[in-house]
């Protein structure tokens, strides 16, 4: 089940640091790294996806800095490079060999010193099996055996791929780093008649806090004054500001666009819906999916078995007296370069974290790489129904009045009774009906589990269920509709019914048709409402099945019973506290709401930040995509690979020919990586 995994993973990433603080491919002048991938292979684009959050804008500018030299450096180191290999070729009466030796000589070690300086590191650690000492050893036993130009170019065009998936896995951090940038910096406390600027983590329950037109809102809060409209695109996804007003809830993270606005803390910056989004999406880079912890594993005997292969293939055939020890040591150093394990152990984290980019872009935080493959594999979905597949809110749906009144009539004198409850149905008849005072004058009765009763100049007005009726010797008709039936008696006339239900979502019938596209073969609903009313519902939205009238205790049971016990192929999207059994229980759990119930999103694996049930469609799309790319990769490094290594056994394939392998592959995964944040 994808949450045992999520502790283990935690531990897992932090157990392996790196062989030293220089990345090979800026030198002295890189940012200091912690390994949070346990690859084997210790390269600088697995270091930079681990330091994703420590960045800020300084930091990438001088990034884009250090690989503009990076890459003018290697130009320049390139072009002296291939002048002096076409002079040896084409014209070596020029000047004596010894002189282009010490030439090439020159140009390894401006090339090849960083990542030498790290393999020395590493040996010093007992590191020994990584890409720094396969690409050092081999070049300097190439240097040994007399290939000097060949191990300038193994070296140069190393650093060129390393640049160059050190700026991809940059590129790829960009949809991560638009959500961090709606962390706000600081927060003006309102204290008497001052503005006192704080640290958001400063602030507590109960402070007033002042948000200028253009600014983001730094908690979360509810607005004690002003009017704006606030852009929650960056959190939800939602491209349409909506308006607050004196009453109305905001969330930290969101922007204030047009009006100046003071908001009541609800409680400190911890607890508000941007600093949860950001210890979600932070926490995902570190939980690994399947495939990943499957490459961490391969990862440490392949590069161990490779060195041996090497090892093997440069000593046993010359041995038995085949072939010259130059020849086999060569071919050695051929598998060497071969088989370095860059492309599948940065290109793999990097896809689940395009990924993951991907859906936060659209609304959705994926608390893993692992939730990618657990809902890829998925065949039923489990829907709650209040709050998911509906608004989880009352409307008035039909009036029926009886003959000779007027929906006007029905609607003012049920207004009349219900008028001043707090009840959601009393509501829903009062937004209909439009809000008005309580009359002067007026005497209004609640009666439980009945409805209310109004008397007022000599009349009496009764709104509620059937029994009410009959206690005043009313017969109310049965109305054959689902929802809350309210019957509405004037002085003992039967005035008519209206008909109060929780609205259906518009999208939540396109999600159920899109989820079968998607190759679900089975979408329910699981609710404590009436069995009528659920079955309503689940006709309108041409599901497979529900079951009603549920305790929260019985949630699990009944996910269970409709799965036949394998939970491991369902997801369950719910929104309530007593969703939080259920989300644990299934396969994938998703919360239904950032702004929702805090027990829900916390034991979720993945969030809908716009409560919009169409995303769990984009995120069974987008983690299709993702683990598609991802095993494109796999797919194509081993097979590349495979190929390269048989003709470098074979004596039909170089040191030249190894590089253009290793790099080319490299750069086509991390290219292709790279797709992944761009699904939409």
């Amino acid at each position: 089940m994808s949450h045992d995994h999520h502790h283990e993973d935690e531990h897992e990433c932090r157990e392996h640091e790196c062989c030293g603080p220089e990345c090979h491919v800026h030198g002295e002048h890189a940012h200091h790294h912690v390994h949070g991938h346990d690859s084997g292979c210790g390269c600088a684009s697995c270091h930079a996806l681990d330091n994703i959050f420590s960045e800020n804008e300084e930091d990438e500018r001088e990034q884009q800095a250090e690989f503009r030299r990076e890459i003018t450096f290697l130009a320049v180191t390139g072009v002296i490079f291939l002048a002096a290999l076409l002079l040896e070729e084409l014209a070596p009466q020029i000047a004596p060999a010894w002189l282009f030796n010490a030439l090439f000589i020159i140009l390894y070690l401006a090339t090849g010193v960083p990542v030498l300086k790290t393999a020395f590191k590493a040996l010093f650690k007992g590191d020994i099996f990584n890409e720094f000492t396969l690409m050092g050893g081999a070049t300097l036993a190439a240097i040994a055996i007399g290939e000097m130009s060949e191990a300038v170019g193994v070296m140069l065009f190393y650093r060129l791929g390393e640049a160059f998936q050190e700026r991809a896995s940059a590129n790829s951090r960009r949809s991560i780093k638009a959500l961090l940038a709606q962390k706000p910096m600081t927060a003006r406390l309102v204290v008497g008649d001052k503005i006192v600027e704080k640290d958001p983590k400063e602030i507590v329950k109960g402070d007033i806090v002042q948000v200028l037109p253009g600014e983001i809102i730094p908690i979360d809060g509810h607005v004690v004054n002003g009017v704006s409209q606030i852009d929650a695109s960056a959190i939800t996804g939602e491209s349409m500001p909506t308006a607050v007003s004196p009453g109305g809830e905001v969330h930290g993270g969101t922007l204030s666009l047009d009006g100046l606005l003071l908001v009541e803390a609800a409680g400190p910056f911890e607890d508000s819906t941007i600093a949860r989004m950001l210890e979600m999406v932070q926490n995902a880079v570190e939980r690994k999916s399947p495939t990943e912890r499957f490459i961490t594993r391969f990862s440490k005997w392949y590069t161990p078995a490779v060195f041996f292969l090497a090892a093997a293939v440069m000593t046993l055939p010359p041995l038995a007296g085949y072939g010259s020890w130059h020849e086999w040591i060569y071919r050695g150093l051929v598998l060497l370069v071969i088989s370095c394990p860059c492309a599948l152990v940065i290109s793999i984290p990097l896809g689940y974290f395009g990924g993951i980019g991907a859906a936060s872009k659209n609304g959705i935080l994926v608390k893993g790489a692992n939730v990618f493959d657990a809902v890829g594999n998925v065949d039923i979905a489990v829907f709650d129904k209040t709050g998911t597949l509906t608004y989880g809110r009352f409307r008035l749906a039909k009036t029926l009045p009886a003959q000779g009144v007027s929906e006007r009539e029905l609607l003012d004198t049920a207004a009349l009774a219900e008028n001043g409850s707090t009840h959601p149905v009393a509501k829903s008849i009062m937004a209909a009906a439009g809000e008005r005072p309580v009359p002067a004058g007026a005497s209004i009765t609640q009666i439980p589990g009945k409805g209310m009763i109004c008397r007022i100049g000599g009349d009496t007005v009764a709104s509620g269920n059937a029994a009410l009726m009959a206690d005043f010797g009313v017969t109310a008709p049965e109305v054959g509709e689902h929802g809350t039936i309210v019957h509405v008696m004037k002085n003992g006339r039967y005035m008519g019914s209206m008909v109060v239900a929780d609205e259906i979502r518009p999208e939540s019938a396109d999600t159920v048709a899109e989820l079968r596209r998607l190759g679900i073969k089975g979408v329910y609903m699981l609710t404590g409402d009436r069995d009528d009313t659920a079955a309503a519902v689940a006709k309108e939205l041409k599901l497979d099945g529900y079951k009603a009238e549920l305790l929260p205790g019985d949630k699990v049971d009944a996910l269970k019973d409709i799965c036949r016990g394998d939970t491991k192929k369902t997801i369950y999207v719910g929104d309530g506290v007593n969703d939080g059994p259920v989300l644990v229980t299934s396969e994938t759990g998703i919360a239904m709401g950032g702004f929702g119930s805090q027990v829900a999103v916390e034991v979720a694996d993945a969030v809908i930040l716009d409560d919009s049930p169409a995303k769990v469609a984009d995120l069974l799309r987008i983690a299709k995509k993702t683990r598609a790319i991802v095993w494109e990769n796999v797919v194509m490094a081993l097979g590349v690979k495979g190929i390269f290594l048989i003709f470098g056994v074979a004596g039909l394939a170089g040191l030249w020919e190894a590089v253009f392998a290793d790099v080319g592959v490299a750069l086509l995964a991390i290219l292709n990586s790279t797709r992944a944040t761009r699904i939409k």
